[in-house]
C-alpha cells in the first residue's frame, strides 16, 4: 500500500509530506484548490509524462516521492528481486524534474526507464478516472476489464507476445519461402554445372602439365634434332667438341712450367668448367631420352586440353582455375541445400509456435467465458442498485473466424447493455445516455476493482453526474472495498465523503504573489464542517451540521 507521498516544487505545491493509510481515504475541498495535484504527482512516479511546466514557478526542479510498504505484494517483490533492487519489503519510487524539462525517475534509489516503473507500478496501484466511462465506449478497453475481473492480465499478455512470436517466424519463413523458388533454380542449376566439371575430373596442377607435355610432343622432332646438335658439340662430335677442347687446354697448361697463381686459377677454372659441360651433356642426353614422337599420345593430350579450354569459355574463367571453381559451386550448393533444410526446420518452428498461441489463446477464452457470465451478473446488481433497475448488461464473445486470429485471442469482446426491459441488448454507445453510461462505468469499475490483486485503488471524481441515494450507495459500496484495500477517492459528494475511514482536505491559499495548495488530514469536528460545506455550499448552517453529523454517524 503507499504510506508515504512527498511532493516538492511541484506545480503550486512548495513543500508536501502526506502519510496515508489503510481503508478508505476521501480527498475534498473547494473547485480550483488542487485536488487534482496529489494524483498528478503520484502518477509522476509511475511513469506518467512529464514537462518543465510541472516546476513550481522559480524552482530548478520539482521532486516527487511515493513509497509503498509492499511486504503483502509478491507480485512486486519478485520483481524487484529481478531487477536486483529489492528493497526488503519497502519501495520508493522517486521521479525528479528539471526547469529545463529534463526527467529521471528512480526505484529503491537506482535510476531507471520510465517503461519499467510502469510495469513495477501496475502491481502497486489501480487508478479509475473520471473520465471512465469515455474509455467504456471502446472494445479494447471491455477486453482489458474482462481479462482484469478474469484475472488472467498476464495470460493476455503471454496471449499477446505468442502471437508475435508466431507472426515474426510466419513473416520469415514467407520471405525465404519466396527466395526458395529462386533457390530451387539455382540449385538445379549449381547441380548440372558440378556434374559437368566432376566429368572432367580436373585434378590440381594437371592443366600446367599437360601445356607442357603438349608443347614438348608438338616439337618432339625438333627437339631431338636440336639436342643431338648440343650432344655433339658438348661431348660426343667426333672432331670437336667441347670436352675434347677442354682436355686439350688443361694438357698445354701442364707444360707451362712456370709456378703462377693465375696458371693455377686457370687450371682451376677449366677444370670446373668441364665438369659443368659434362654435366650439361649429362641432363640432355636424360632429356632425349624421355622426348619420343608419339602423335597417339599428342592427339590425346590435346583432345583433353581442348576439353578443358571449352568448360573453361563456357564459364569465362582461366582454365588453370577450373578446379577452384569446381569447389565454389560445391560449397555455394552445400549452402542451397542447408537453406533448403533451414527452411524446413522453420516451418515446423512456426507450425509449433502457431500451436501454442492457439493452445494460450484457447485457456484465455474458456477463462473469458466463465468470468463474462459472472462479470455480467455482478455488474447488472449493482446497476440495479443505482438506480437502472431495468438494466441488463451483457459481455459478449464473438469468435473470429477460422482464418483471422488476432493477437488479444480467438474472440472479439464487447459490452452489450438493454436499458428497458424487453428490448435486446446493443452496443454502449448506440443505447447508453451520458448519465447512464457513467453509473454503468461506476458499476463495472466497483466490480472489477473487487478481484483486483492491486492493492491500492484511486477513484478520481468517479461519482460526476449522480447524487442523492445513489449517492450514497457508490460511497457505501467504496467503503466496502476499503475493507480490504487502500481507497483514495476524491470526490464532490458529501454522500460517499461521509463513508471514508480518512478525509483530508486540499486548500488553496495565496501569498503575496505566491500561490500554495496544502492537504490536511481532518479530524471529527473538521469533517464534519466539510461534510456540511458540502451539502450546503458557502453558508454553513446548524441544519446542515446535523445532517453533516447524521451521515457521519455522530450522535
Amino acid at each position: 500500500m503507499l504510506i508515504q507521498l512527498n511532493i516538492h516544487n511541484y506545480a503550486i505545491v512548495e513543500q508536501l509530506d502526506l502519510e496515508l493509510q489503510q481503508g478508505m481515504t476521501v480527498v475534498s475541498g473547494e473547485t480550483g484548490a488542487g485536488k487534482s495535484i496529489m494524483l498528478d504527482a503520484l502518477g509522476l512516479t509511475l511513469g506518467d509524462r512529464a514537462d518543465s511546466g510541472a516546476v513550481r514557478n522559480g524552482a530548478e526542479r520539482a521532486e516527487i516521492i511515493a513509497s509503498f510498504d509492499i511486504s503483502n505484494i509478491p507480485a512486486a517483490q519478485k520483481w524487484l528481486q529481478l531487477q536486483d533492487m529489492d528493497g526488503d519489503g519497502e519501495c520508493i519510487l522517486r521521479r525528479v524534474i528539471t526547469s529545463e524539462g529534463r526527467s529521471r525517475c528512480y526505484i529503491n534509489g537506482s535510476p531507471c526507464p520510465i517503461a519499467k516503473v510502469k510495469e513495477l507500478g501496475e502491481y502497486l496501484i489501480e487508478i479509475h478516472g473520471q473520465h471512465e466511462h469515455q474509455r467504456l465506449l471502446k472494445k479494447d478497453h471491455h477486453r482489458y476489464l474482462l481479462d482484469a475481473y478474469a484475472g488472467k492480465t498476464e495470460l493476455a499478455k503471454t496471449t499477446r507476445q505468442l502471437y508475435r512470436h508466431w507472426q515474426s517466424l510466419s513473416n520469415k519463413f514467407a520471405h525465404l519461402s519466396e527466395q526458395s523458388e529462386e533457390q530451387a533454380a539455382r540449385v538445379q542449376l549449381l547441380s548440372y554445372q558440378i556434374e559437368e566439371l566432376e566429368k572432367l575430373s580436373m585434378e590440381n596442377g594437371e592443366f600446367k602439365a599437360l601445356v607442357a607435355e603438349q608443347q614438348t610432343l608438338a616439337n618432339a622432332g625438333e627437339i631431338l634434332q636440336t639436342g643431338q646438335q648440343l650432344l655433339q658439340l658438348t661431348s660426343e662430335g667426333e672432331e670437336i667438341n667441347c670436352l675434347n677442347l677442354l682436355n686439350q687446354s688443361l694438357h698445354l697448361l701442364s707444360n707451362i712450367k712456370a709456378q703462377s697463381p693465375s696458371i693455377t686459377q686457370t687450371v682451376e677454372m677449366l677444370n670446373n668448367a668441364h665438369i659443368q659441360i659434362e654435366e650439361a651433356a649429362q641432363e640432355i642426353s636424360h632429356y632425349l631420352d624421355r622426348v619420343e614422337l608419339n602423335p597417339g599420345r599428342q592427339a590425346i593430350v590435346e583432345e583433353r586440353l581442348s576439353s578443358i579450354f571449352d568448360l573453361a569459355r563456357k564459364h569465362k574463367i582461366p582454365a588453370e582455375t577450373l578446379t577452384d571453381f569446381l569447389q565454389q559451386l560445391q560449397q555455394e550448393l552445400s549452402n542451397l541445400t542447408m537453406s533448403d533444410q533451414q527452411l524446413e526446420s522453420l516451418q515446423q518452428d512456426t507450425e509449433q509456435a502457431r500451436q501454442k498461441f492457439v493452445t494460450s489463446a484457447s485457456k484465455l477464452s474458456k477463462n473469458r467465458q466463465k468470468a463474462a457470465l459472472t462479470l455480467s451478473s455482478e455488474v447488472n446488481k449493482q446497476l440495479h442498485s443505482l438506480g437502472m433497475p431495468a438494466a441488463q448488461i451483457k459481455v459478449s464473445l464473438t469468435p473470429y473466424k477460422a482464418d483471422h486470429l488476432s493477437p488479444h485471442g480467438l474472440e472479439e469482446i464487447e459490452f452489450l447493455i438493454s436499458t428497458n426491459a424487453g428490448l435486446p441488448a446493443r452496443p454502449l454507445n448506440k443505447i447508453a445516455s451520458g448519465g447512464e453510461l457513467s453509473r454503468i462505468s461506476l458499476a463495472i469499475q466497483v466490480i472489477t476493482a473487487q478481484s483486483s490483486s492491486t492493492p491500492t485503488l484511486i477513484f478520481d471524481e468517479v461519482d460526476v453526474g449522480i447524487g442523492g441515494a445513489i449517492a450514497e450507495v457508490v460511497g457505501r459500496l467504496l467503503r466496502q472495498l476499503g475493507e480490504h484495500s487502500q481507497i483514495l477517492c476524491v470526490t464532490h459528494q458529501p454522500q460517499v465523503a461521509s463513508q471514508g475511514h480518512q478525509h483530508l482536505f486540499v486548500s488553496k491559499q495565496s501569498d503575496k504573489d505566491k500561490t500554495h495548495t496544502r492537504i490536511d488530514q481532518l479530524n471529527q469536528d473538521q469533517r464534519v464542517g466539510e461534510v456540511a460545506r458540502m451539502l450546503g455550499g458557502i453558508d454553513v448552517t446548524e441544519t446542515s451540521l446535523d445532517h453533516a453529523r447524521e451521515m457521519l454517524g455522530i450522535r
